[in-house]
């Protein structure tokens, strides 16, 4: 929150891709995960892929994002941010190993909740009223995020990490879908590029 109030987002969010990236070493230091060479070009071309769908193609390029990291401190913050999220990810799968995908997602949520939900009463308790009248959107969106949060753990007990993540990036691609087909969102065609890459990226790490 703090890298996307800091900097626009357009040179922010394409280091969320990073991930899967650093995943990589994380998960080979962490959890002893080690990669063939197939598994690493799909992942370097998922990370490509996702990189590109959020880099608009402006004159001042596609490496403008990491030409601002000197000074966009938000560009900093979510390089970070996706570093913690390669280390996080594999100890999401120590606590997988060492319990049950069901069982941690059970758990997980609700400590989640208790942690951040004192903090956003305080601190938001004005935006909590406003939510209220729509209790019901946000029920489901409670419940596809616990069913995604326990596929999400599902998926790691049976692969890879950064095999897991690199295919949930694709969620990108379904953003831009509903984005042009719910709201209109243009700009569809400079985002096929990174779109066909990561889909190639997937096809790879899928089939080798």
């Amino acid at each position: 929150m703090k890298a996307i109030k800091a900097s626009p987002l357009s040179l922010t969010l394409p280091f969320l891709a990073l991930s899967p990236a650093f995943m990589i070493f994380t998960s080979n230091l962490i959890l002893g995960e080690k990669l063939d060479s197939y598994g690493i070009i799909g992942i370097s071309l998922t990370t490509i892929g996702a990189y590109l769908l959020h880099v608009k193609t402006t004159r001042k390029g596609i490496l403008e994002p990491f030409k601002a990291i000197r000074r966009e401190r938000g560009s900093v913050y979510m390089i970070i941010v996706a570093f913690i999220y390669s280390i996080t990810s594999n100890l999401g799968k120590m606590a997988v190993l060492h319990s049950s995908s069901l069982f941690f997602a059970s758990t997980y949520l609700p400590i989640l909740t208790l942690i951040v939900l004192p903090i956003l009463l305080w601190k938001r308790h004005g935006k909590v009223k406003q939510a209220v009248p729509h209790i019901t959107l946000f029920i489901l969106i409670g419940l596809s995020m616990a069913l995604a949060t326990v596929t999400h753990f599902l998926a790691v007990n049976i692969v890879e990490v950064p095999y897991a993540i690199s295919v949930k990036r694709t969620s990108l691609l379904f953003g831009i879908m509903y984005g042009a087909f719910w709201f209109k969102e243009t700009n569809i065609r400079e985002r096929l590029i990174g779109s066909t890459i990561m889909i190639i990226g997937v096809v790879v790490i899928t089939l080798f």
